[in-house]
């Protein structure tokens, strides 16, 4: 009976340079082909929100880079995000799971209660805790960077930038047979979850050279500028970096052309050329969800918040004045 009914959801908004607020909308009952969502948790994509957070998102880029089930428009006020995990309602859960609920995860801003097609909800494979789910929205992005990438067995690989992408990428591709991979980043705390993760670690002054594939995931210009000088002869360096609209300079003399270096461009919002007659979206998910089974990336998971405190927390999370990396929201 009260999912026939109307109910209140909240949802949180980006509404000004440096500025969001839970803001309080009606949900009326899902319409035909639809299902509610509780959320239980979502995760925050900090180089992504940290551009809308901040109004950097470039005016050509606004349609391109809406959200699935955003509202409003860039760049305020708008309701964004895409890491939301919570209990559907009216699917058949999966043996053992506590009331029967069947957890999924949803490409959903920050809302506690919403509803969406039924074809836009994934369950959650048994076994991967809800909190972990939240990182789904990331590990499709390092799967599609490693299509993009093309590594091979036995390529040595350096992944620069530490955050979660990064991370997840530099574990994703040690587990291609006889790699030698070494994520690379400037805060030596970055060592302890590399470590976690079985990945080598390094400085930039003691970043091995000569590499077969470097990926470059920092955000920072300074950091291609690195991943540029580590690659080996011939070998690709793959710019998952996103920089809204920051002007970024590359060192694209000295040895760049002698050495015949590619530099390549890795998207999400894109599924990797060669794979697109076979793959879609939602087996890209269902795969990247799949592979969240390992408890070693609890490493990344920063302690939760509550959705309540999410706009005061916003600013130091997305600001970097919190070294935090994958940062879950709970939903009470």
């Amino acid at each position: 009976m009260s999912q026939k009914m109307t109910i209140s959801a909240r949802a949180l908004w980006y509404v000004a340079p440096g500025r969001t607020e839970i803001r309080t909308e009606d949900l009326p009952a899902p319409a035909e082909g639809e299902i509610r969502v509780a959320a239980i948790a979502s995760g925050i994509s900090r180089g992504t929100e940290s551009l809308v957070f901040r109004g950097a998102v470039p005016q050509n880029e606004w349609e391109r880079m809406r959200a699935p089930f955003q509202a409003g428009d860039f760049p305020f006020p708008v309701k964004y995000g895409y890491a939301c995990v919570g209990y559907a309602e009216g699917l058949t859960a999966a043996a053992g799971e506590p009331g029967g609920k069947c957890p999924v995860f949803v490409l959903h801003p920050h809302q506690d209660r919403f509803n969406v097609p039924v074809d836009a909800v994934v369950p959650i494979p048994a076994g991967i805790p809800v909190e972990r789910a939240t990182l789904a929205a990331n590990m499709e992005t390092a799967l599609n960077g490693l299509w993009d990438g093309m590594p091979s067995p036995g390529d040595h690989i350096t992944v620069v930038g530490g955050g979660v992408v990064g991370l997840l990428t530099a574990w994703l591709a040690s587990k291609i047979p006889a790699t030698s991979v070494t994520l690379v980043d400037i805060n030596e705390a970055r060592a302890k979850v590399a470590a976690a993760l079985g990945l080598a670690f390094a400085t930039p002054a003691t970043a091995t050279t000569d590499q077969d594939l470097v990926i470059h995931a920092s955000g920072q210009p300074a950091g291609l500028d690195t991943a540029l000088a580590l690659a080996g002869q011939e070998a690709t360096v793959l710019e998952m970096s996103w920089y809204g609209d920051t002007p970024v300079t590359a060192s694209l003399g000295q040895a760049f052309h002698s050495r015949r270096l590619t530099l390549k461009s890795s998207q999400v919002g894109g599924i990797a050329a060669h794979r697109r007659p076979r793959w879609t979206y939602r087996r890209r998910l269902e795969t990247a969800l799949s592979l969240l089974r390992d408890d070693a990336l609890d490493a990344l998971l920063a302690p939760p918040i509550s959705f309540a405190d999410l706009p005061g927390e916003l600013p130091d999370i997305l600001s970097g004045k919190r070294d935090v990396l994958a940062q879950v929201v709970v939903y009470p």
